[in-house]
């Protein structure tokens, strides 16, 4: 949908009647292929009374269609997804995190890859809008993880353009393009949160954007520390990851259970990302010829020459591999892979 669309929505006359609107927004391709709520005018002045920003301000444009995303056409999206009024500032904030140059938005809405915005909030706000960081964190339950994942992507389909099969050029997609959002567990955590680690107060709070291309289920019943890295390590590996051909940003959800054996090893965040970086490390040779070609266009200049002996690690450094913890109990971490030429952008909330 375009800005000047987006606008004619949200002036729509149309019978107060649920499916009626939801058969045109259908037709309109408004939606995301799921029932909305009706923006009506007074569920977004709602919505905008949430923040103190006047409506028409501009806070970013939206690759790869690059809408203006006001504060209201951003509203009006966070009603159809079924957003409190109090998850706006939420979904300002990542949008404007989306919007910054080294995420590279453009790529990751065009691009025939996966991606999904992954959406993980950090700090107060968190506890405030129950957004939950425990058991199936993830997965469906808890309404501002769901709703707010599903508005920042129908901010990216109808102010960004990204309609699938035109823009949106996604090979398959994911079930994460519907919704990906949790927090972060500050409670249960051996190190600094995540928004602490990136020059953030413990007492703000922040939403951090990330390019993700899916998740994997790793379940291991190690016991020591550096069998569960090795472990994890060996899983990271995979010849068909864009990661590996650019030098990508992994990142991790670790379990409680894991993390509790790390702590117990007395390992910080440093030492088991060098670990990670250092043990998932792939001989060139087992790429396909073509991702061979691609990698030295991308890393010659960091890595040097590549021979098919030529160790290729994930990351360009250890400090690009992240880590958060989140999750329930069990012997479950989650692998995030992603894709490659992007790097998270984290912002404050303002409330």
């Amino acid at each position: 949908m375009s800005a000047n669309s987006l606008d004619r929505a949200a002036h729509f006359e149309c019978a107060d009647d649920v499916e009626a609107i939801n058969r045109l927004y259908r037709e309109r391709r408004w939606s995301d292929g799921l029932p909305i709520i009706p923006p009506t005018a007074e569920r977004v002045a709602r919505m905008l009374a949430a923040v103190r920003i006047p409506p028409q301000t501009v806070i970013a444009r939206v690759a790869p269609g690059f809408g203006a995303a006001t504060v209201e056409r951003i509203a009006i999206n966070a009603v159809m997804a079924g957003c409190e009024p109090a998850y706006l500032p939420v979904l300002i904030a990542a949008t404007a995190a989306m919007a910054e140059s080294s995420f590279n938005l453009q790529a990751i809405q065009a691009t025939t890859n996966p991606v999904a915005v992954w959406l993980i909030v950090n700090g107060p706000i968190a506890q405030q809008l129950e957004i939950n960081a425990g058991f199936n964190c993830i997965g469906q339950g808890a309404w501002a993880n769901a709703t707010l994942g599903r508005a920042l992507h129908l901010i990216l389909q109808n102010i960004g353009g990204a309609l699938p099969g035109e823009m949106d050029r996604a090979t398959h997609g994911q079930p994460a393009k519907y919704t990906f959002c949790c927090a972060e567990n500050e409670v249960n955590h051996p190190w600094q949160p995540l928004h602490v680690e990136r020059g953030f107060s413990a007492t703000e709070s922040t939403v951090t954007v990330v390019g993700a291309e899916g998740t994997l289920n790793m379940n291991t019943h190690a016991k020591s520390a550096s069998e569960l890295l090795r472990v994890i390590a060996q899983t990271m590996i995979h010849p068909t990851s864009n990661e590996y051909v650019h030098g990508g940003e992994p990142w991790f959800i670790v379990g409680t259970e894991h993390a509790e054996i790390l702590k117990q090893a007395g390992m910080d965040k440093a030492q088991v990302k060098q670990a990670l970086w250092e043990q998932s490390k792939m001989p060139v040779r087992d790429l396909s010829v073509h991702e061979i070609e691609r990698a030295r266009a991308s890393r010659t200049v960091e890595l040097g020459p590549l021979s098919p002996d030529t160790l290729l690690p994930i990351a360009t450094t250890p400090d690009d591999i992240q880590l958060i913890v989140a999750g329930g109990a069990g012997t479950h971490s989650v692998y995030v892979p992603c894709f490659g030429n992007s790097r998270a952008v984290t912002r404050r909330i303002e409330t």
